[in-house]
């Protein structure tokens, strides 16, 4: 690395010496030169090597001098190049006037001399100085005019000048597609010159243009190659990597569009470039948003909003109103996202009528505009005065009268273009406001719908609700009445009531478990859940849900095997014994007498796994597909114990709230097993 670098130094040196050299061999020759006709030449060779080594000041003694030669001599194609680069010196300096003024000399001097590329030239170097002034269309027309002729000749250097020059005059003027076209010419000059300014700023405004032009896998290609040439700077790492982040968000590919977010994010914060960090904010947003991550999303807008109105950067302030317009409206807050609406369409119209200012540029004669006439010496331009100033009275009369008549129809013509100007703001009120009110309609319409749902969903709750109560909880308290009233009467005899004791027992605790679960069922049907997540011992869970249990098992004859160990997890302890309760409760509906029931609980991959296993009659996979559905599935016991078809619907709910996932394993005829797999920890956001 280090004899690169000293390479590299070696050839700058030798460059600048040799570049250094030329210009000492030029000045003594000059100096020892007696034809007068030679020194102009070498003079004007001398001048070429100092403007382009950049010395101006005494580059410009030397046209001086070399101007008062070639006029003593008459000699036009001398003055026709010392004029020329005087022009070039003033336009480096930003001297409009003189610079215009002596390029529109050379022109005239290249154009009596039939000289072609002469005026080739001087018109690209003045499409050169209208575009760097904003004169884009006027620019465009002399850089054109010279193309061609640079084409004929292949002059390289002039036409990276050139292909530069028209391609950022139509990006200018939003001419896309002729700005892409000029920009690849001056891309493939500037590869053969190895220019590699020149080929940095063509890969970024190519990759601008392509992302305008929606083309966003190329624009990929060129930001990547910007940033791969200018990985030490870090302002344009910061500034190139937020676009290719956001060129990469486009297409979904999120991976990529958050390595090159994050990137330039931090980079820009770094070095505290707040245009980067307006990009990377406004494209992160955008990311989360899309990934449903809201409360970071809203937080990076927010901010972004922020640096835009700070730093007036209205394109990206657009984005962001657009941004928060949609992250709103996910939200459901709809009122607010109506504002956001609106002051998108505000801005958006004020940006529209700029644009429209900016890029009407009327169309105008070349050699009118730079004054060129046919005869520039002083002599007939004083004459020309002479003449104008001895005019009789009845003539000064007439041009009062033209004047006057000029003036008034301005006047009228300013009047139509008000008038016109105003009929078409009001319009675009008109529209405005018509899209503003549909769009608060459209917004009420979502409302209603959403509104709408839940109501039919809420119904449905309601017809499940009182169907099952009508039904299976009114056969179970129906039996448990029945007994009471045989009591009451003396029907049963002390023998036949203690037969009867589990039966209704077994009543009892289908109608407590029926309304267990109709409420938890109820209650997340109406979306009122609200987990409470802490950390709680497993273990602690299953003693205190077998204990409910016991009293049933032994009068059914199952076998418990506690297998449980000192384990934690992070979830809402009171769901999680519901669903140990249900699953509980499953095993024994299944089982025979002599079955067993074992629970236990391991660590896998982090997380807490619970099972609650039993060798019961198992279940078919036909059925195992009905499970967990929100539709009641439900068969009877081996006791003919009945259920809701609710207590597993409610346990993956349930489940799901705390992060996690329940399933099952089953072979009818030899048992099931229920898996419920818990956090350890609070999970990242």
């Amino acid at each position: 690395m280090n004899k690169i670098i000293t390479l590299g130094l070696l050839l700058a040196i030798s460059l600048g010496f040799s570049q250094t050299q030329e210009i000492d061999s030029l000045t003594i020759q000059l100096a020892f030169q007696k034809q007068d006709s030679l020194k102009a030449d070498t003079s004007i060779k001398l001048i070429e090597s100092l403007y382009n080594a950049n010395d101006l000041d005494r580059a410009l003694k030397y046209i001086l001098e070399t101007e008062k030669l070639a006029t003593t001599l008459n000699y036009n194609k001398g003055l026709a190049e010392v004029n020329f680069y005087k022009a070039s010196i003033y336009a480096q300096k930003d001297d409009y006037i003189n610079a215009v003024s002596s390029y529109s000399k050379s022109k005239a001097l290249f154009k009596s001399l039939e000289d072609t590329l002469g005026v080739a030239r001087v018109n690209n170097s003045i499409g050169l100085i209208e575009i760097k002034r904003g004169n884009y269309k006027k620019g465009l027309q002399y850089a054109l005019s010279a193309i061609n002729i640079l084409e004929q000749r292949d002059l390289k250097h002039e036409l990276n000048i050139a292909y530069s020059n028209l391609a950022q005059a139509y990006f200018s003027i939003k001419s896309y597609d002729k700005a892409t076209e000029f920009y690849l010419k001056a891309l493939n000059i500037q590869e053969t010159l190895g220019d590699s300014k020149g080929i940095n700023e063509s890969h970024s405004q190519l990759a601008e243009l392509y992302s305008m032009k929606k083309e966003h896998r190329k624009s990929i290609e060129y930001y990547s190659k910007v940033l791969n040439a200018n990985q030490s700077n870090d302002s344009i790492t910061g500034q190139v990597s937020a676009k290719l982040g956001g060129e990469y968000l486009q297409f979904n590919d999120f991976d990529n569009a958050s390595k090159y977010l994050l990137q330039a994010l931090n980079i820009n914060r770094r070095i505290k470039n707040e245009s980067g960090l307006l990009t990377s904010l406004n494209n992160l947003g955008a990311l989360n948003l899309q990934q449903r991550r809201l409360i970071l999303a809203e937080r990076q807008l927010l901010e972004a909003g922020s640096i835009a109105k700070r730093i007036d950067n209205k394109q990206e302030l657009l984005t962001y109103y657009d941004l928060m317009k949609t992250l709103d409206s996910t939200k459901r807050r709809f009122d607010r996202a109506f504002v956001w609406q609106r002051e998108y369409f505000t801005l958006k119209n004020t940006l529209n009528k700029e644009n429209i200012t900016n890029n009407v540029i009327p169309e105008m004669n070349l050699d009118s505009e730079l004054g060129v006439t046919e005869t520039t010496d002083s002599e007939n331009i004083a004459s020309t005065n002479n003449e104008i100033l001895s005019d009789s009275q009845e003539k000064m009369k007439r041009f009062k009268l033209l004047f006057y008549v000029l003036l008034a129809a301005l006047v009228l013509m300013g009047i139509f273009l008000f008038l016109v100007y105003s009929k078409q703001n009001d319009n675009v009120k008109y529209v405005q406001e018509l899209e503003e009110k549909n769009i608060k309609i459209e917004l009420q319409n979502e409302a209603f719908v959403e509104q709408t749902k839940h109501l039919e969903s809420v119904n449905q709750v309601k017809d499940k609700l009182f169907s099952i109560i009508s039904h299976d909880l009114k056969d179970s308290l129906s039996s448990i009445n029945g007994f009471i009233n045989l009591l009451r009467d003396g029907s049963l005899s002390r023998e036949e009531f203690d037969n009867l004791i589990p039966e209704l027992s077994e009543n009892a605790n289908n109608a407590s478990l029926l309304l267990f679960n109709l409420l938890n069922w109820s209650k997340s049907q109406m979306q009122s859940l609200d987990p409470k997540p802490s950390l709680f011992d497993i273990q602690d869970v299953f003693e205190d849900k077998v204990k409910l249990i016991e009293q049933r098992m032994e009068s059914k004859g199952i076998n418990l095997v506690d297998h449980s160990l000192r384990d934690f997890a992070y979830a809402d302890k009171s769901m999680i014994e519901i669903v140990v309760q249900n699953l509980l409760a499953n095993a024994l509906k299944f089982c025979n007498s002599g079955d067993t029931i074992t629970v236990s609980n391991h660590i896998s991959n982090g997380h807490c796994i619970l099972s609650v296993a039993d060798t019961g009659v198992g279940i078919s996979k036909e059925n195992i597909g009905k499970l967990f559905k929100s539709s009641s599935f439900t068969t009877v016991g081996t006791n003919n114990e009945k259920g809701t078809g609710l207590g597993l619907s409610i346990c993956k709910e349930l489940v799901e709230l705390n992060k996690g996932k329940i399933w099952v394993e089953s072979t009818l005829n030899v048992g099931s097993t229920f898996y419920v797999q818990l956090p350890k920890q609070k999970p990242e956001i």
